[in-house]
């Protein structure tokens, strides 16, 4: 496993790096969030060549990454198309000053390809674990991936339609998944990493391999995720609302019964 991760990291840190040289040129550091996507992809690739072995739980479990992978950069890179830095890169770019450049690679890229790594750790073990049979645990981890990606690409698909439509301007989007959860986007990217630590598990040590989904669960409820985007709307009443009513994360009916 050393040896796999250790190659997988200098991967991901030369990777962040062309990704932090091309934000400079761009002017623009929110390409980062397309490079996450794309980066799990890398680190799936990398520590599936560098294992050697190719296991069929590791050749599973690496082609639902580059499906994800792949389905959340394309949804981002068309997301962000045509429009101005994202807000909230803009405010560190005006926060940090002189200091901009050194802390857009130490706080945006450097980290997110730390944090990156942690969250991959399941899929990185496996490309390097022996081959094993698949057991019972990998079609409940395989229906919990499905069940998360589908809600992910759902909810991501509703608000950009939303959005898209000049009607909607200055609204909030509290219709179709948006009704059960604040974050079905979110609600749906942690699943689906639940879903593969969960076909890790009959893997000898598998279980250590949990820091991968806490990892991304802990950033999505209490870091970059939910409180990031949703403090810029407190002083809304609307949102207020809208918040009362409608669990933060996990799908459940609205409060009001509506």
């Amino acid at each position: 496993m050393t040896a796999v991760f250790i190659i997988t990291a200098a991967s991901i840190l030369v990777y962040m790096t062309g990704w932090f040289i091309a934000a400079q040129i761009c002017g623009r550091n929110d390409i980062a969030d397309v490079a996450w996507g794309l980066g799990f992809i890398l680190a799936t690739v990398v520590s599936l060549l560098a294992g050697g072995i190719y296991p069929l739980r590791g050749l599973l479990i690496s082609a639902l990454v580059l499906i994800w992978g792949i389905r959340l950069a394309l949804h981002i890179h068309n997301r962000n198309r045509g429009k101005g830095e994202d807000p909230r890169y803009r405010k560190w770019r005006e926060e940090w000053g002189k200091w901009f450049v050194l802390r857009s690679f130490l706080q945006v890229f450097m980290l997110q390809g730390i944090l990156l790594l942690m969250v991959a750790i399941p899929v990185i073990f496996v490309n390097q674990a022996p081959p094993a049979p698949l057991g019972w645990l990998d079609l409940p981890g395989l229906a919990i991936w499905l069940y998360g990606l589908v809600f992910e690409a759902i909810g991501d698909w509703q608000l950009l339609k939303f959005i898209r439509n000049p009607d909607n301007k200055g609204k909030l989007m509290t219709t179709g998944l948006w009704r059960y959860t604040r974050h079905p986007n979110y609600f749906g990217e942690v699943a689906l990493w639940w879903g593969i630590w969960l076909m890790t598990l009959p893997l000898p040590g598998g279980w250590l391999t949990v820091i991968g989904p806490l990892t991304i669960t802990f950033l999505i409820l209490k870091v970059s995720g939910i409180p990031m985007l949703e403090n810029p709307y407190e002083d809304r009443a609307d949102f207020q609302e809208y918040k009362c009513r409608t669990s933060v994360f996990f799908p459940l009916p609205p409060r009001d019964g509506g």
